[in-house]
């Protein structure tokens, strides 16, 4: 596989800039996501790596090789995009062939073959082999698009949010496969999303984006613990993190605007008076939506809690962030 390295790589549409002086390093046999809104930037980043676009300033390489003037067939790279992008009329295994009969790769027939049934088998497709694309269904029809990347056995996989139009139980059993997939080829993924459960389930490393800067890339872990700004805080946890006024439960560090609270740093049974506005039960876990001071903010707690709608809960931070009044991180 290899390694994935983007040098101060601008790229701007008229007068909109996408990326800015982005710097980032994919390790060699990472999972990166690249997480975001629309319009942060993270489509544009992965086509700079495809080749379908090329940046204004600074370099791409891939396995130490500059990718300055090089076409997207001749990076040994694969992209599986969000529209499945099949032949209609070509069968599955047609569909799954064809990037292996590209004159450049001259592959043997007989490796076509035993690559594709390869491919086949992990994907979990190998009875759909002479079905038309048309007669597939959309999870299918996604796997066959991820096969005809794997086939290839690129450098580098580009993925765009090739998971975001398949409905949840389906999105939940490829993130496993792919999660597999990956860690079994060793492979280099690059992967756009702006669903932070994928980017917490799947990924080594996470570059969170924001109008075209990268504000933060770590581990899941790292991001979701240390965020650098309340931003970057946003794009990972579920709930929410809860960004309240700075003193609202008391002093507050020196210069600080805002308290950021996740679920799990709001500690109950002392501290001041929150009433219970809903409790939104969801099996695993129980959320109680809080109304504090005339603020809104949301914890998890035991899954059998017999707290109601109307019931009062003292609550306290439990080793909050603080940000600054610019949103960056001060404790």
């Amino acid at each position: 596989m290899a390694e994935i390295i983007l040098q101060g790589v601008s790229k701007s549409f008229g007068p909109q800039v996408a990326l800015a002086d982005v710097d980032l390093t994919v390790p060699d046999g990472a999972f990166v996501v690249l997480l975001g809104p629309t319009g942060a930037g993270k489509t544009t980043l992965l086509r700079m790596v495809s080749g379908l676009d090329q940046p204004d300033a600074g370099e791409v390489f891939i396995a130490g090789q500059a990718m300055k003037g090089l076409p997207p067939a001749q990076r040994n790279v694969a992209m599986v995009f969000q529209q499945y992008s099949l032949y209609p009329h070509l069968t599955v295994r047609q569909n799954m062939e064809f990037p292996l009969k590209s004159p450049l790769l001259r592959t043997p027939k007989e490796a076509i073959a035993a690559k594709v049934a390869e491919v086949a088998e992990i994907l979990q497709i190998s009875h759909k082999l002479d079905n038309k694309a048309t007669a597939l269904s959309g999870g299918e029809m996604q796997r066959v698009s991820i096969g005809r990347a794997l086939v290839r056995s690129p450098s580098v996989y580009l993925m765009d949010e090739p998971l975001s139009s398949l409905d949840a139980k389906l999105r939940a059993d490829l993130r496993i496969e792919l999660k597999n997939i990956q860690a079994n080829l060793g492979a280099t993924f690059l992967y756009v999303t702006h669903d932070q459960i994928e980017a917490m389930t799947m990924a080594t490393h996470v570059g969170v984006l924001d109008h075209g800067r990268l504000v933060q890339f770590g581990t899941p872990r790292e991001i979701y613990e240390q965020p650098v700004s309340i931003y970057a805080a946003g794009r990972l946890g579920q709930p929410h993190i809860n960004i309240l006024p700075a003193d609202l439960f008391g002093p507050a560090p020196h210069g600080a605007v805002y308290i950021g609270m996740r679920p799990e740093q709001i500690r109950q049974g002392e501290g001041q008076d929150a009433l219970v506005k809903r409790v939104e039960r969801l099996g695993d876990q129980t959320r109680l939506h809080l109304a504090f001071k005339a603020h809104d903010l949301t914890t998890v707690i035991d899954a059998h809690t017999p707290l109601r709608t109307g019931d009062i809960v003292k609550i306290e931070p439990h080793r909050p962030f603080y940000f600054d009044a610019d949103g960056a991180r001060m404790v």
